[in-house]
């Protein structure tokens, strides 16, 4: 059997030597989309999985807020549920805003490996300087905890987090608002809310410009800070959790969500809108470059059907000394296949020389700052692109491939084809 196959390959070898022009052709067609393929696969999945990757690391995981999806259920609705009951004209309790036992939440958390929750306080206050105000949504954390569930630490053009302990009244704003208000490091502004007097913040720290998680109409204070310039001692109303694997938040949160009543949101679920136009933009992405594929196995099609009709003696020969169908068949998928492996090689080599040119581009050069292009240069990506043209390859040598061992030797040698 094995020698019966290597007969074979030595003729479907031989049929590709002596058209060494059309070879080259189809195997370069190949080698092309294979190339570019990986090439712009490579560009487009290594961008995207910096976008999630930033996505992922900017913001909390898991961020539990002090709302709820829907409105608690009326006692009287609730005793009698059963009954033909019609409840109007009540008038809800006025509750205080804020996550109800919280340490609860936190230690809930926390009982999850590799999980980090840190509690906040978010308000409203107004910055004013000389004739200049501004509001502000002031944002009361613990800065220790924070800086290992956000990366806000890194996006500091100045100053530390740490520093919103060690000074009085500290405050990390935006450099765009500083800009705004005139202020700079260490600057004295003045901070009040509508009911309560203002006091006096020091800039401790600025964000740089454009971030997305800090906007320019946003600042840092310390938590107890915060609680006590929006005078609500004790509370918080929202707690940012972090997870050692982020694709687990989904299902923590709807755990967290389920056991206590506040609103759990994922970063899936933030997202979700984001992540479905990624989808489509896979799904666009991969069929275009496929079609380069697609345009190579015509090449392959093209060789192998004109040596199917420059070979119709020989296969007439083949069959009168018994070979079958089969077998012929088997020759001419094996050409289709020997160009789609020669071909996939050599675009494994040019699309790794592609890769790497674009991997070495700096796009921050005229910016002053490193920027190089995010590029997935996995093994994944080789797969799908040999998987896909030895798929292509084989299909386009197997049409010729099986009208030439459909036709009849006695025809073919009495010369009636």
């Amino acid at each position: 059997m094995i020698r019966r196959f290597g007969f074979l390959a030595s003729i479907a070898l031989r049929h590709l030597s002596r058209r060494k022009r059309q070879t080259m052709v189809a195997v370069s067609g190949v080698a092309v989309g294979v190339g570019f393929f990986l090439a712009v696969s490579a560009l487009m999945i290594g961008s995207q999985n910096d976008f999630v990757r930033q996505m992922i690391d900017v913001a909390p995981h898991i961020i539990v807020s002090d709302e709820v999806r829907s409105p608690p259920p009326q006692p009287g609705a609730q005793v009698f549920g059963d009954g033909a009951v019609e409840i109007h004209g009540y008038k809800r309790r006025q509750e205080v805003r804020g996550i109800k036992d919280w340490q609860a939440i936190v230690a809930a958390a926390n009982e999850v490996p590799g999980a980090i929750a840190s509690p906040s306080l978010t308000g409203g206050v107004t910055l004013r300087v000389g004739g200049t105000e501004e509001a502000l949504a002031v944002i009361g954390i613990e800065p220790e905890i924070e800086a290992r569930i956000s990366t806000i630490e890194e996006e500091l053009r100045v100053g530390r987090l740490r520093d919103l302990e060690t000074t009085q009244g500290g405050i990390i704003i935006g450099e765009e608002l500083a800009e705004r208000m005139g202020l700079g490091m260490g600057d004295i502004v003045a901070a009040s809310t509508s009911t309560a007097q203002a006091r006096s913040m020091k800039i401790v720290g600025l964000v740089k410009r454009g971030n997305t998680l800090l906007g320019s109409g946003s600042g840092y204070v310390l938590l107890r800070e915060a609680q006590s310039m929006l005078g609500r001692p004790f509370i918080i109303n929202r707690i940012g959790i972090k997870l050692e694997d982020p694709y687990q938040a989904d299902a923590l949160a709807q755990r967290l969500e389920a056991r206590f009543g506040f609103k759990a949101q994922s970063w899936q679920e933030r997202s979700s809108d984001i992540l479905s136009l990624l989808v489509t933009r896979n799904v666009i992405m991969y069929t275009v470059v496929s079609a380069i594929l697609l345009v190579a196995a015509f090449g392959i099609y093209s060789v192998v059907s004109n040596s199917v009709s420059d070979k119709s003696r020989d296969i007439a020969i083949l069959r009168s000394i018994g070979f079958s169908e089969g077998d012929l068949q088997l020759v001419f998928v094996l050409e289709g296949i020997v160009l789609a492996l020669i071909g996939v090689v050599l675009g494994w080599l040019l699309g790794y020389g592609l890769i790497n040119i674009l991997a070495s581009l700096d796009l921050g050069a005229l910016a002053g700052e490193e920027a190089e292009i995010p590029i997935d240069n996995s093994p994944r990506q080789y797969i799908i692109a040999a998987a896909a043209s030895f798929l292509s390859g084989a299909v386009a040598s197997w049409l010729p491939a099986r009208k030439a061992a459909r036709v009849d030797p006695v025809d073919i040698l009495r010369g009636a084809i």
